[in-house]
């Protein structure tokens, strides 16, 4: 009887651990964190079409993460989505004013995140900048509209 307890007891903390384990890693491969980054920087971007890109996306630059999407708002004065990045402090004041933000896509039909590419400009952004260069998301059913429509039309 007491053997029979000890076994399900050490069964349990493995089924236990084995949550946790999976857990701890959907956490690490979603890229959510309970950490808070240290120091940050504002920018903002403004796109005509922003897809599927959401609050917490990823901001790259060369495929490293420097940032993450924190807002997305319309801008009722253009009618575009304006895009709020929060960018890691030690790039404030480095990324040349003529920067290009892009929404891409990681995969066929993964998450969009933002993509930076710098320019050249000597003139650098600062914290509460707008990226001007912007680059829409692609959406796949537009692709597809205008696939089939030029082949209806040919």
């Amino acid at each position: 009887m007491k053997r029979s307890k000890t076994m399900e007891l050490g069964v349990g903390l493995f089924m236990l651990a084995g949550i946790l384990g999976l857990l701890v890693l959907g956490l690490r491969v979603s890229g959510l964190t309970f950490t808070v980054p240290d120091d940050t920087f504002r920018l903002e971007a403004n796109f005509a079409n922003i897809g599927g890109l959401k609050p917490r996306a990823r901001v790259t630059m060369s495929g490293v993460t420097v940032g993450r999407v924190t807002a997305v708002e319309l801008d009722t004065e253009w009618y575009d989505a304006r895009v709020v990045l929060e960018l890691d402090a030690e790039l404030e004041g480095r990324l040349p004013r003529d920067t290009t933000a892009a929404i891409l896509t990681s995969g066929l039909l993964g998450e969009q995140y933002v993509g930076l590419t710098v320019g050249g400009d000597p003139e650098t952004l600062s914290a509460g900048d707008t990226i001007r260069d912007t680059q829409s998301a692609l959406v796949l059913e537009e692709l597809i509209q205008q696939f089939v429509s030029n082949m209806v039309n040919d």
